[in-house]
């Protein structure tokens, strides 16, 4: 009886380049730091807002939701068990949804900037986008979610220009200089 033998399909030399050669790190640093500002400005406004972080924290997240509710009753913007999510979970924890979204997307746009734990940050901002997106805002989450999610298939080399460079061999990822190239 013959063992099945894995298939491995090479692969594309585009997605070669842009998701394992380092090279790409230039592209990838460009993004990576659009996005981190992007991040950085959004949760810096948001953690010296009073609304957010300060004696009246929670009052912005339960403006926020209460639209977000509003939305799901009149054209189905927001889906209901999004909806239930945010009336049953967030509300009445409006207060500490806060603090993590103001300091989250902080941390995600350093992680970002600092190229540190790129792929891990970048999956945390999307995660952000689609729950911003689940609440039915658009303006730029569309475009973020985009280039984070290229980011977190780009980690391995997104943070090439950046501190993932020493932190990840220190991590255990196997990156290897390869003389052939």
């Amino acid at each position: 009886m013959k063992k099945n033998k894995a298939i491995l399909i090479p692969e594309n030399p585009i997605s070669q380049f842009l998701f394992n050669d380092s090279r790409s790190g230039l592209i990838w640093l460009v993004i990576r730091v659009y996005v981190g500002f992007a991040w950085l400005k959004a949760g810096w406004g948001k953690a010296m807002s009073d609304a957010w972080t300060g004696e009246n924290a929670g009052v912005a997240i339960h403006g926020f939701v209460s639209g977000a509710l509003k939305k799901s009753t009149e054209g189905g913007d927001v889906t209901n068990w999004y909806a239930s999510f945010l009336e049953n979970v967030v509300l009445p924890n409006a207060k500490v949804f806060g603090f993590i979204v103001a300091y989250g997307e902080m941390l995600v746009g350093l992680g970002l900037i600092f190229g540190l734990l790129t792929g891990i940050a970048a999956f945390f901002g999307a995660f952000m986008n689609v729950s911003f997106l689940f609440a039915g805002t658009l303006s730029t989450n569309p475009l973020l979610f985009i280039l984070a999610t290229w980011l977190v298939l780009a980690w391995k080399v997104a943070g090439w220009y950046g501190l993932d460079r020493w932190a990840l061999p220190m991590l255990g990822t196997p990156w290897v200089k390869n003389d052939k190239l």
